[in-house]
């Protein structure tokens, strides 16, 4: 029977998602046991610590959130410093700071007020007739013009997503910010900062006192695990659960190589952007940078955008209008099992920063113990 299984809740995935959830529910006295694929908790906010520096394994990631709920809540397992994202991006050995702002627009144009700016976007945007953008290119001429589309937003994007601009669709790029300040902060979010002690750490912090068992495959082991618990929640690839029925989503994948070099500094900023289309890859990251290290050595990691492939790992969801219509497919199967709950940035084909990530685990609490 039900009421005999050991767990309440069997929580696939030791990522953010999953812990916030396997917290939660503990706190409230249900019975949990997470199991996860790697060898180690956190997924891809995974940290570890390389000559002193803690190093973003998976990519660079900076919790930033508007909301102050999530900060006051992603507070109880860490202090963060006070870093701001404000990249750089280098074309033909020239600097640009990002996000578009009169800095970027200064050394483009060398205008410096505003309404120079302003003037100077509206001229490229008529002059490229864009009137209702139609994809990506055409959105991103629309917001910032055709030099800062050529220069900084073109070859990057194209090699972060494989395919021409023109196919890719707007809403990718309706996200970035634009501003009409000498404002280097990438985000408007009041809240933002970097763990002082590494991501890794918060979530072994949530998922103290709770089972976890890594290393472990849930979807070669399915029947074993699953009779475990009352309820299973699935923080992986949606379309992997269902044994990819109706087709695989698409996917972009990353890869990194990762040296430590014998110098203080490489390249003084923790991430670098080069948005030319010969540079191989789509940027650096100096990982002491996010904390400000003062290390005798510094980690670097060059970043590669690929195509994704079966058993690879999935980092960014392709959310054109094929992929959107195959994931409501996966989800209205999941919808069908009660006893399943599928959460995440790849249970849901999503592309979530962690403080939605955080929110959507929350939500999902709530609405199981109302």
């Amino acid at each position: 029977m039900v009421s005999d299984r050991q767990y309440d809740y069997l929580i696939v995935g030791a990522g953010l998602y999953g812990a916030v959830f396997a917290r939660e529910m503990t706190n409230r006295g249900k019975r949990c046991l997470v199991v996860e694929k790697k060898s180690h908790v956190a997924g891809h906010i995974y940290t570890h610590e390389t000559e002193g520096i803690q190093v973003h394994r998976y990519g660079a990631h900076i919790f930033h959130t508007h909301d102050k709920a999530i900060w006051q809540y992603i507070n109880q397992f860490t202090s963060f410093n006070h870093y701001v994202n404000s990249p750089i991006a280098i074309y033909a050995g020239q600097v640009y700071n990002l996000p578009f702002n009169m800095n970027t627009f200064h050394k483009l144009w060398g205008v410096i007020t505003p309404r120079e700016a302003e003037a100077e976007i509206a001229r490229q945007r008529q002059a490229a007739g864009i009137t209702v953008p139609r994809n990506l290119e055409e959105q991103a001429i629309d917001l910032v013009g055709t030099d800062l589309y050529e220069k900084l937003i073109k070859g990057y994007t194209e090699k972060q997503w494989g395919r021409p601009c023109k196919e890719l669709p707007a809403s990718l790029i309706k996200r970035l910010p634009v501003r009409f300040t000498y404002d280097n902060n990438y985000f408007n979010d009041p809240y933002q900062g970097i763990p002082v002690d590494g991501y890794t750490a918060i979530v072994q912090r949530m998922l103290d006192g709770i089972q976890v068992r890594l290393n472990v495959d849930y979807l070669k082991e399915r029947d074993a695990f699953t009779a475990l618990a009352k309820k299973t929640v699935f923080t992986g690839a949606i379309d992997a659960l269902f044994d990819y029925r109706f087709g695989a989503l698409a996917y972009r994948s990353l890869r990194f190589e990762t040296e430590v070099l014998d110098m203080p500094n490489y390249q003084g900023n923790a991430v670098v952007n080069y948005t030319d289309s010969q540079t191989p890859y789509t940027r650096i990251l100096e990982h002491k940078h996010f904390a400000f290290g003062t290390q005798p050595k510094t980690v670097i990691s060059r970043e590669y955008s690929h195509e994704w492939q079966l058993g690879v790992e999935p980092y960014y969801p392709i959310n054109d209008a094929v992929n959107a219509a195959l994931y409501q497919q996966y989800a209205a199967l999941a919808a069908q099992d009660a006893s399943l709950i599928v959460g995440g940035r790849l249970g849901e084909y999503a592309y979530y920063d962690m403080d939605d990530v955080v929110a959507s685990a929350l939500r999902k609490v709530q609405s199981e113990t109302a």
